[in-house]
């Protein structure tokens, strides 16, 4: 279940500067994923959920400058809407933010 979610989120990553397609950005990180250089999407999520529990309602997955960058929103028990933005690398949450 959980490898299927994952694959299913991987489908849906976009880019920040949008010129590459959903399938080139899933490409993308999974390459990076493969060569050691950023996280799997699957060990990130496991690290958001620690921290705010809830329903992942998308996934992006950016870069910014060098850094790589994994845009994720969870729905919280409460029905309200948190955005984290963490390093795919480190997994450092860089930004969480209620959004309005």
């Amino acid at each position: 279940m959980v490898k299927s979610l994952v694959l299913l989120l991987l489908l849906a990553i976009l880019p920040m500067n949008g010129r590459l397609s959903a399938e080139e950005g899933y490409q993308q990180a999974r390459r990076l994923t493969e060569a050691g250089d950023i996280l799997s999407l699957q060990t990130l999520l496991q690290t958001i959920q620690a921290e705010q529990p809830g329903r992942v309602l998308e996934v992006e997955f950016e870069r910014e400058g060098k850094r790589y960058l994994y845009e994720i929103e969870i729905l919280d028990r409460q029905g309200a809407v948190w955005e984290f933005k963490i390093d795919a690398s480190s997994g450092e949450i860089v930004e969480r933010e209620l959004e309005d």
